[in-house]
C-alpha cells in the first residue's frame, strides 16, 4: 500500500495600523513574482485586460535578494504580487537559510520598495504559520506558531513585509492550493489512482482545499475594485476536509467524468504511520470571513471548484 504526506503548494500575533492605505490613482504597472508557479499562471489565466509582468527565477532568482531590488527599480511596479515561495517543506529543515533568503529576505525588499515609492504589495503566505492546535477556523489575528522551517520562514516574510511596509502590504494566507498546472495533491492523486492498486491517505490533518483560480480571480477584485487594504486576510475555497476525504473525492469526480476507469481502495492513515522531517499542522482551517467582506464575495465550497479544475484539465 502506498502512502502520501501531501506538501503544501499553492506567521508571531502582529496588529497593522488601522490607517487608510494611501491614495494610489492610477497602477500602470503590476508586476507578478513567481511566474511558474499555480497561483501566477491562474493570474495569467484571469487577467482580462491587465497586462502585469511576470518574472521567472531566471530573470530575477528570490535567492539573491539584490536582484529584487534591480528588476523593482527598472519595472517600478505600482503593484507587486508575490506569488513566489519556497515551499519544500522537507528540505526546508535542512535548508532553513535558503528558505529565508527567498520567504523573508525577499519579501522584505519588495516591502521596502512598496513603501518608499507610495506601491502596493500583496503577499501570499501560508495556513503554516500556525500549529495546529486551533478547534475552529484560524482568524488573521490568532497567535502563530509554526510548526517547522518552512512555517517560521513564511512567517518571518510576513512579519518583515509588515515592518518595512505596515501600510503598503496586504498579506493573503491560503492552504492547500491546486490547479491544472504544476505538481499537486489532486493531479498527484489522479496520477497514483491510475498506477496502484490502493492507496494509504493521511486522515488526521484537516484543512481546506483552495483552487489557484478562484484565489487569482478574487485578487483581480481586489485591484480592479480599488479594494486594496493593509493587513492580513485568509483565503480558502469553503468547508474543511482531511486529506483522506480530499482523494475520495477526485477519485469520485474522476469517476463521474471519465478520467479514472475504476475505482481503488483508498485507506485512511495516521500521520504516525507516514513519518515526515517536518511536522504538518493537525488543523489549518482558516476563517475566510475578513476577506469575504472587504471582496464582497463568498468563498465557493471546495467540491464545486474541484469538479470544475478537473473539467479544465
Amino acid at each position: 500500500m502506498l502512502v502520501w504526506s501531501p506538501e503544501p503548494v499553492l506567521l508571531k500575533w502582529v496588529t497593522t495600523s488601522a490607517e487608510a492605505p494611501r491614495s494610489v490613482p492610477n497602477i500602470m504597472a503590476i508586476l507578478v513574482f513567481g511566474s511558474s508557479g499555480q497561483l501566477a499562471q491562474s493570474l495569467r489565466d484571469t487577467q482580462q485586460d491587465k497586462e502585469p509582468i511576470f518574472v521567472d527565477r531566471n530573470t530575477c532568482d528570490l535567492a539573491d535578494p539584490g536582484r529584487v531590488d534591480a528588476i523593482l527599480e527598472r519595472q517600478k511596479p505600482g503593484l507587486i504580487i508575490n506569488a513566489a515561495a519556497y515551499t519544500a517543506v522537507d528540505k526546508a529543515e535542512e535548508e532553513s537559510g535558503l528558505a529565508q533568503l527567498i520567504n523573508e529576505a525577499s519579501v522584505r525588499r519588495m516591502a521596502a520598495y512598496a513603501h518608499a515609492n507610495n506601491a502596493r504589495l500583496i503577499h501570499l503566505s501560508t495556513d503554516f504559520v500556525f500549529d495546529g492546535t486551533n478547534q475552529s477556523p484560524y482568524l488573521p489575528g490568532d497567535p502563530t506558531g509554526p510548526l517547522g522551517q518552512y512555517g517560521e520562514s513564511k512567517l518571518a516574510g510576513e512579519l518583515a513585509a509588515l515592518e518595512e511596509a505596515p501600510e503598503s502590504t496586504m498579506i493573503i494566507r491560503t492552504a492547500w492550493v491546486y490547479s491544472e498546472y504544476g505538481s499537486n495533491f489532486v493531479k498527484t492523486m489522479l496520477r497514483l489512482m491510475s498506477e496502484k492498486p490502493e492507496l494509504g491517505v493521511v486522515n488526521d490533518q484537516r484543512g481546506s482545499p483552495t483552487y489557484a483560480c478562484d484565489l487569482a480571480e478574487m485578487i483581480w477584485q481586489i485591484h480592479e475594485h480599488d479594494l486594496f487594504s493593509p493587513g492580513i486576510y485568509h483565503w480558502t475555497d469553503e468547508g474543511n476536509i482531511t486529506w483522506c476525504d480530499f482523494a475520495r473525492a477526485i477519485q469520485e469526480e474522476a469517476l463521474e467524468s471519465g478520467q479514472l476507469a475504476k475505482a481503488i481502495p483508498i485507506n485512511p492513515i495516521t500521520t504516525d504511520d507516514y513519518p515526515t522531517p517536518a511536522a504538518r499542522p493537525a488543523y489549518s482551517v482558516l476563517n475566510n470571513t475578513k476577506l469575504a467582506k472587504l471582496v464582497g464575495i463568498e468563498p465557493t465550497p471546495w467540491r464545486r471548484n474541484l469538479k470544475l479544475m478537473l473539467s479544465r484539465l
